[in-house]
């Protein structure tokens, strides 16, 4: 059986998202990992109140960013994406990590 690990970088910081997945796209490349992706999906307005106070009901406006995201897939090469899963990644990108287990066609488990 083979394991897909999927991954999603989400960033307010577009530089920072880019350097963050395209170091691990050559990483993965260098050690001859099969890799999918970077696949960059649309970016996120996101709307924040900002207020006076907390006691206040005072409303100064709308804080707005916009949130970008990326995402991975390796294929196999378990050790290599365990070493990825423990990267030190930077503070301003926030990473999912979700595994997926392949089984082959025609596999029956009896």
């Amino acid at each position: 059986m083979t394991f897909v690990t999927k991954l999603r970088f989400q960033s307010g910081d577009r530089a920072a998202l880019d350097d963050t997945v395209n170091g691990i796209r050559e990483m993965l490349e260098r050690k001859g990992a099969e890799c999918k992706g970077p696949h960059t999906e649309p970016a996120e307005r996101v709307r924040v109140p900002l207020y006076e106070g907390l006691s206040s009901g005072d409303r100064l406006g709308d804080w707005t960013f916009e949130v970008f995201a990326r995402r991975l897939e390796i294929h196999g090469n378990d050790h290599i994406a365990r070493e990825v899963g423990h990267m030190d990644f930077p503070d301003s990108v926030h990473v999912e990590i979700e595994l997926e287990q392949k089984k082959p066609l025609g596999y029956r488990q009896n």
